[in-house]
């Protein structure tokens, strides 16, 4: 029972980081934007889920709040801010998405302050499935895994069967040859802007409850997101899926089995795959 939970959880920690990963993966091979502030957002969320969770006295009403919000600041920054620097050097994108992670960590201490602050779990999910005598599995973290689950089935629906998955997909293929066939790039990029922003903060919400909303919490999810989307292959919705699950198993199941070594694990599986598919696992050669 002591591994189905630790396999429970490394699961329910690989879709997580599906949700943050795959918003990333997308703005990065479709609009071909390093964007070092996507992190940030998983901050965003849970600080908004913390505030509006705080001022309505439920999470359940805080997310959809939070995610509207989320999306209408992605959208306001990539009409202004973002939109200028798709013809310019990865230099320049670098530079400025690293100073909206200073904008917004300003911006974090000026409103929240600099302590940790936790966030209730709805009473609804607020107990546990007891497995033995001593062991129980929280109903919270099955609620993320199910949520998540659900967001991948509707993205993988919207990407595969709808016209505007078909614009993304040409997009990632061939961004100047569809726009030549009519596609509207600048609404598709701020769309999938927006939408890879609101799924970032969205993660960061609901993971807002199991973690602390503490000050740099994005920074280092940050650096896990770019190993997903390493490992899965740029662009690719189905690599960073199945990156995501072997980040979760690969990270849990090393602080259980060899904790001392748990802290490359992942970096190590990263280079295993580079040294093997240079390309990520699901793109091709």
């Amino acid at each position: 029972m002591f591994y189905l939970i630790q396999l429970l959880n490394a699961v329910q920690y690989g879709l997580l980081l599906f949700l943050l990963a795959s918003g990333l993966t997308l703005i990065f091979g479709i609009m071909g934007v390093i964007n070092l502030a996507h992190g940030s957002f998983y901050m965003v969320g849970a600080y908004l889920a913390y505030w509006l969770a705080s001022a309505t006295g439920s999470l359940s009403l805080a997310l959809p709040i939070g995610i509207v919000i989320a999306f209408a600041i992605g959208l306001l920054l990539e009409t202004t801010i973002i939109r200028r620097l798709y013809k310019r050097d990865h230099l320049y994108q670098v530079l400025l998405t690293f100073g909206l992670i200073l904008i917004f960590e300003e911006l974090r201490s000026i409103l929240f302050g600099n302590d940790v602050h936790g966030v209730a779990v709805p009473a609804i999910l607020n107990y546990s499935i007891p497995l033995t005598e001593t062991l129980s599995y929280p109903i919270y973290r099955l609620f993320i895994t199910g949520v998540c689950l659900t967001i991948a089935g509707v993205m993988y629906f919207v990407i595969q069967k709808t016209r505007i998955g078909m614009m993304i997909r040409a997009g990632n293929s061939n961004r100047e040859m569809a726009a030549s066939l009519g596609v509207n790039m600048p609404l598709l990029f701020a769309l999938v802007f927006a939408v890879g922003m609101a799924l970032a903060a969205f993660a960061g919400a609901i993971a807002a409850p199991i973690t602390s909303v503490a000050p740099g919490m994005g920074n280092h999810i940050l650096i896990i997101c770019f190993v997903v989307v390493v490992i899965g292959g740029i662009g690719s919705i189905n690599g960073a899926m199945i990156a995501s699950l072997l980040i979760g198993l690969a990270d849990t199941l090393g602080k259980v089995l060899a904790p001392e070594y748990s802290g490359v694990a992942i970096y190590l599986l990263m280079a295993v795959v580079l040294l093997w598919r240079p390309q990520g696992l699901a793109n091709k050669p």
